[in-house]
């Protein structure tokens, strides 16, 4: 998977040390019952679009840039869906990160959906009653996303 290099950068520093990170959720809905999903190509696991936001990116800008470069599709972001901390993650080579996720409920505009980079094995579009198991952190982002809420949902103090 490749990672972007101001994280490579960040690494050579402090090695595996836990990082905090900004990321999205782009949840890309088609019609009014599909939902855009990748499976992960390192652990086979079916998600949303997700990535890093790069430093001075905007969030919803990220939200398009990974949806393009992950499935080759353009999207409209419509709305800021949730914002939250994720769990914490531990990667296969020790690095450790904890994300702020902005999750952004999109539509698709155009393209055919394909697997456009190495860190997916299959792309495919599932009806929103039909979803594909998944962890249920990522399915509180889909439900938020699809939920016809004006506001973001976040979790109070």
């Amino acid at each position: 998977m490749p990672i972007p290099d101001f994280i490579v950068d960040l690494r050579r520093k402090i090695g595996t040390e836990m990082l905090w990170l900004p990321g999205v959720t782009a949840v890309i809905r088609r019609e009014e019952d599909e939902i855009l999903l990748v499976q992960r190509a390192d652990n086979l696991r079916w998600t949303p679009i997700t990535g890093i936001v790069d430093p001075g990116e905007q969030p919803a800008t990220a939200a398009v840039r990974e949806a393009k470069e992950e499935t080759g599709v353009d999207i409209m972001v419509d709305r800021l869906a949730s914002a939250g901390a994720t769990s914490p993650m531990v990667y296969p080579n020790g690095d450790r990160a904890v994300y702020m996720d902005l999750t952004f409920s999109c539509t698709w505009r155009s393209g055919e959906a394909y697997v456009a980079d190495d860190e997916s094995a299959d792309v495919g579009w599932f009806r929103v009653d039909q979803l594909p198991e998944m962890d249920p952190e990522l399915r509180a982002r889909i439900d938020a996303a699809l939920s016809d809420e004006v506001e973001a949902r976040f979790v109070a103090p």
